[in-house]
């Protein structure tokens, strides 16, 4: 008898290893939340050893937090980056446009694949009856409504698991039998009373590991959710009835999944003083080779994992149906587990779907399983809010919208608008994606972005803000098409349109009378483009890469008007441009340790681009290297050019699951660096990497879950200020740009 507890439960692997050590039989088990999970598995043939590797695998990990595996980050239906903190859902509700908040913090994906693939297997051994298992099993679950116990004894022995650890506002409801269920723990956190009513045994050995709600912490959100929901339970077993082992771990969070060794030790630890009771009452034995050569028996009989039937349910339009049957069946008569788990993940990131539920019946006519998806198709309209806030000049909002429809395609309309002093921007467009035997998207963006760049005193810590001496704004319209390459790549050709106006100063002291100079290019653009991506941040990764390599053709007409600071001899001009741009950016980590990751960065750009008008316009119209959050926020000339050689290292430390500190080093080698003449007139010097340039930053990294908190400090080879420290939350992320 297993109560829940969260990690804690872990210390029930002790003590069924220390009573399996001892030949004492175990013939039933029941189990709630994290009791559940530990029971099922034992249930279904799995070992202690095996429970250990499995809590101690990556795949625990990713399950347990509802992070995606690299290998399963689908790239093709990623959208263009957003500096996003959070998505709210709008419906239409009797006659009303209703805000609906999340109601969940960790994704349900990963633990929904993990239950079917673990527990599908031996549940087919048992045709549903969890009484036919290794070893008979029932676990409890709430129901939301009534909040009542239900006890789970047929079905699907995952959806039943996964129903009875589903802690309300961490992990998605789900539904059984019409029935929406939470937690067991809610209502029954120990259930001697479903083991005596069920089973009846002779002896009841229960182990708890849990605690009675007791006083939150004022930033404590868990307990303050458990303290609220979760009835008191006793923690007792009749002593007419067997004997209670109880567990201390209250120095355990529910979350400190990495403490297994210690949890373990401390479940084994329990049982040892209450050795010589328990075998006292049972005098039955069964010893190691017997249980092996049941377990055993018990294994063999599970089928393998191959699918072939594939069923939809929760989609009415048959169009729908269809386009999420052809993504997972290809036409194909049968598909292995890893093919079916490549093709979940890829329907995981499909922006039309919102929850994808997996559940596995073996077929007997056939011999192979039946997929049944239980699809949610997502809201067709989401606003989402984010930005970023820093002690810098470059606070700004966000506010997106997307509408979004699919039947035989799938349709995504949106917009957004980015709002602040250093950034603003607004975007209008969408994207159009085809289930093709060769998947494609078509999409089209109308966008305008505005960047207002300041100058600041030498002060570390705090800046004398002056007016903006550099302001950029582009309008551009971008179309491109695209195919997936592989998992983590896709291709990708386009035209697009750009209107760009840069007003900048060329002098250090102006007036706010004076007036800028002024250098406009409109522009065409062609381009192909390969890419890759896998890491598990747009800001801060730690792991995975992001490649792009691309070749760009743009032809268009600069105009140059000078300002009232300009020298007398300079005149409005307008030159033709025509060039190839090739670009190749890579980025990639590596782990070297269990606390420790390593990464690197390269850039390198070739143009066939001539020089602007003057030394300032060529720069700002030049690609820039900008490899920190802090550097897209500042522009410096040393690390502009129209090519360029450019890399760093990374080196990361975890100090735990959320919190890392970077170090990061970059040099940047311009081919040919462009030199200011007299009159701000440009030339390219003669030699080429005749100048090295490097930029740094150490950083204090905390993910809160929906953006990134960073404490930086910030290098830069450069005149005068060199320095800058950096305190930020957030995002900084722009719209893309025409070329």
């Amino acid at each position: 008898m297993l109560s829940g507890g969260g990690a804690r439960g872990l210390a029930h692997i002790g003590v069924i290893k220390v009573l399996e050590a001892n030949d004492i039989p175990i013939d039933y088990v029941a189990g709630t939340s994290m009791g559940a999970i530990i029971g099922a598995l034992y249930a279904s043939g799995y070992t202690t050893d095996e429970m250990e590797a499995l809590f101690r695998s990556e795949e625990f990990y990713f399950w347990s937090t509802g992070k995606i595996e690299q290998d399963y980050r689908y790239f093709f239906k990623k959208r263009e980056k957003n500096p996003s903190w959070l998505d709210l859902k709008l419906e239409r509700r009797d006659e009303r446009i209703k805000l609906l908040l999340p109601t969940n913090v960790v994704p349900h994906y990963p633990m929904d694949f993990a239950f079917m693939e673990l527990l599908s297997a031996p549940n087919a051994v048992a045709k549903g009856d969890f009484d036919n298992l290794f070893i008979p099993f029932r676990c409890v679950a709430t129901e939301v409504y009534t909040n009542t116990p239900v006890v789970l004894s047929r079905g699907d022995l995952g959806e039943a698991v996964r129903a009875s650890m589903t802690f309300p506002f961490v992990f998605k409801p789900i539904t059984i039998d019409g029935m929406l269920l939470f937690d067991g723990g809610i209502v029954n956190n120990f259930p001697v009373d479903v083991m005596i009513e069920t089973f009846n045994p002779d002896i009841i050995i229960g182990h708890s590991v849990g605690n009675e709600p007791r006083t939150a912490d004022t930033d404590d959100l868990i307990r303050q959710i458990t303290t609220m929901i979760q009835r008191p339970t006793d923690y007792k077993v009749p002593p007419e009835k067997g004997i209670l082992l109880q567990t201390e771990a209250n120095d355990i969070g529910i979350l400190d999944f990495p403490k297994l060794d210690i949890i373990v030790g401390r479940g084994a630890r329990t049982v040892y003083p209450m050795l010589d009771s328990i075998k006292t009452r049972i005098n039955r034995r069964v010893n190691a080779k017997e249980l092996t050569l049941q377990r055993e028996n018990f294994n063999s009989q599970k089928p393998a994992m191959i699918f072939q039937n594939v069923q939809v349910e929760g989609v009415s339009d048959p169009l729908q149906r269809k386009y999420i049957i052809n993504s997972i069946k290809h036409n194909k008569n049968v598909f292995a587990i890893e093919n079916f788990k490549k093709d979940y993940y890829k329907l995981v990131a499909d922006d039309q779907i919102m929850s994808l539920r997996p559940i596995a019946y073996f077929n007997d006519e056939t011999d192979y399983f039946d997929v049944h998806l239980y699809v949610e198709q997502e809201k067709r309209a989401d606003i989402s809010i984010g930005g970023n806030i820093s002690t810098k000049p470059i606070n700004m909002g966000y506010v997106g919208f997307d509408y979004r429809f699919f039947n035989k395609q799938s349709f995504t309309l949106g917009s957004n608008l980015y709002f602040g002093r250093f950034y603003s921007s607004f975007k209008l467009g969408g994207r159009m994606d085809f289930a093709t035997d060769v998947p494609f998207y078509m999409s089209a963006f109308l966008t305008y972005n505005r960047w207002d760049f300041y100058t600041s005193s030498t002060e570390l810590f705090f800046e004398d803000v002056r007016p903006p001496y550099i302001k950029q704004n582009e309008t551009n319209f971008r179309y491109e098409s695209g195919i997936p390459i592989g998992f983590r790549s896709k291709a990708n050709v386009g035209v697009a349109w750009s209107w760009s106006v840069d007003d900048y100063y060329q002098v250090e002291k102006f007036n706010k009378e004076d007036s800028a100079d002024k250098t406009d290019f409109n522009a065409f653009v062609v381009h192909a483009e390969y890419e890759t991506f896998s890491q598990n941040s747009i800001q801060f990764p730690t792991e995975g890469v992001d490649r792009n390599i691309s070749l760009r053709y743009i032809t268009g007409i600069e105009k140059h008007v000078p300002g009232s600071t300009a020298d007398e001899s300079q005149v409005q001009k307008r030159k033709n441009h025509s060039y190839l741009m090739l670009k190749f950016a890579d980025e990639q980590y590596w782990k070297v340790g269990k606390k420790f990751d390593v990464g690197y960065q390269a850039d390198l750009v070739l143009s066939t681009k001539k020089l602007f008008t003057n030394y300032t316009s060529t720069l700002l119209g030049a690609p820039g290297f900008s490899p920190t959050p802090h550097s897209k926020s500042v522009f410096i000339e040393n690390f502009h050019s129209n090519n360029y050689l450019a890399g760093g290292v990374k080196g990361i430390y975890h100090i735990n699951s959320s919190l890392h500190f970077r170090l990061e080093s970059y040099s940047f080698a311009p081919l040919f660096r462009a030199e200011r003449l007299e009159d701000n007139l440009v030339r390219y010097d003669k030699q080429v990497f005749s100048r090295l340039y490097w930029q740094a930053v150490a950083a204090l990294v905390y993910e809160t879950g929906i953006g990134p908190a960073s404490l930086a400090v910030n290098y830069y080879d450069k005149s005068n200020t060199q320095w800058y420290f950096f305190l930020n939350f957030g995002f900084v992320l722009f719209n893309k740009r025409g070329f």
